[in-house]
């Protein structure tokens, strides 16, 4: 038994007449569109402006201004504007963009240390890391067993061995990494 199909919801018919103002009406009333916009940082504002600007024009051309007649027309235009303007103001608040963006190494002043990348210290870490690859298989799980949380035992009730000899072995791989990187550091 098939049920009938329900009727797609169309937005209700617009009740008022089109109207069509010219882009210099929408200009001149840029001071409600600026006003708006005034939350939004200044580096960014004129290219929400411009957006505003371009969004009612756009809408303009496709026919959805259509103000109410018992409103003053400049009044009709000056609250479409700013409704168009205050939605744009929300989408660019509310942006990923703006919301993770660190424009500066130290926000509030908080970090004392330069924020980045250290070439030197990415250097000495792929050194150490090549230097390890070259060890044999035991030395560097003798050099990763420091990283454990539960330390060199745990190393050595792994492999079946005192912890003493466990020690022996990490002396033994940090001599070798050492010397290795001695050597390429020549």
């Amino acid at each position: 038994m098939k049920r009938p199909r329900k009727e797609a919801k169309r937005p209700p018919a617009a009740r008022h007449p089109r109207k069509k103002p010219t882009m210099e009406a929408i200009l001149a009333e840029r001071g409600i569109v600026l006003a708006t916009l005034a939350g939004i940082p200044k580096r960014d504002r004129r290219d929400v402006e411009a957006e505003v600007l371009l969004n009612a024009w756009n809408a303009v051309r496709r026919g959805m201004y259509r103000p109410d007649p018992r409103d003053k027309p400049r009044d009709a235009l000056r609250k479409w504007l700013h409704g168009i303007a205050w939605r744009l103001a929300s989408h660019y608040i509310h942006s990923a963009y703006v919301r993770h963006a660190v424009l500066h190494p130290s926000p509030l002043g908080l970090l004392r240390e330069p924020v980045g990348v250290d070439m030197h210290a990415q250097i000495e870490a792929r050194e150490v890391l090549d230097a390890m690859a070259s060890l044999p298989p035991w030395q560097v799980d003798a050099l990763l067993s420091v990283d454990d949380p539960d330390g060199v035992s745990a190393y050595a009730r792994k492999h079946r061995m005192s912890p003493h000899t466990a020690l022996s072995r990490l002396r033994i791989a940090r001599e070798a990494l050492a010397l290795r990187l001695k050597k390429w550091r020549r």
